[in-house]
């Protein structure tokens, strides 16, 4: 009799402007059983975000009270803004099998991996230091003062790819994808080997 195959918890961090979110769409496209847990947030839309499929978009007072109810796998206030991984969004998918994306901050993933030491931790690199900090700067999305900190913060985040178990060079965002989807194959694989 086969055991029901179990759910795998796989944590993506990369500085900001390496490419996660495109890498990730790219994933989803190879593989639809894939999830994404959406994660919540203080800080407001960026234009094309769509509130439940980009992020869960709440106020800071709501943001507060689900921290008092311990509704957070996670949780981390990032660029003045709160970010956090729903707990029971990530226990419900795995316990139905699913493999499900959590997408969050080297600091976030660091507080996963105390809870949830089995899942696949990737941190997703630049080619170059040069070409992260001109993604940064040509997305127009931060004031000056906003930018200087984002680049100061992927500089020092980059230099934690070395805590992660996996790390992939974004130079193609297919190939980044589908490099990806190898290693989850992999640690599928690892884990129907008998002990």
């Amino acid at each position: 009799m086969t055991q029901p195959r179990t759910g795998l918890l796989i944590v993506i961090s990369g500085p900001s402007g390496v490419g996660k979110d495109t890498v990730l769409r790219r994933l989803f496209e190879l593989d639809p059983k894939l999830k994404y847990s959406v994660s919540y947030t203080t800080r407001p839309p960026r234009p094309g975000e769509v509130d439940g499929r980009s992020y869960s978009f709440v106020s800071e007072p709501e943001f507060l009270s689900l921290i008092e109810r311990k509704e957070f796998l996670e949780w981390a206030k990032v660029y003045d803004h709160y970010y956090g991984t729903s707990r029971r969004r990530v226990e419900d998918a795995l316990d139905r099998g699913e493999d499900i994306i959590l997408k969050i901050d080297v600091q976030g993933a660091a507080f996963v991996r105390r809870r949830k030491p089995d899942g696949l931790f990737i941190f997703i690199t630049p080619p170059s230091t040069e070409e992260l900090l001109a993604r940064l700067t040509g997305r127009n999305t931060e004031s000056a003062q906003g930018l200087a900190i984002r680049q100061r913060e992927a500089l020092i985040e980059l230099g934690l790819a070395k805590d992660y178990e996996h790390v992939v060079c974004n130079r193609d965002v297919d190939e980044t994808a589908r490099e990806i989807l190898a290693m989850i194959a992999a640690e599928h694989a690892r884990r129907q080997q008998p002990v």
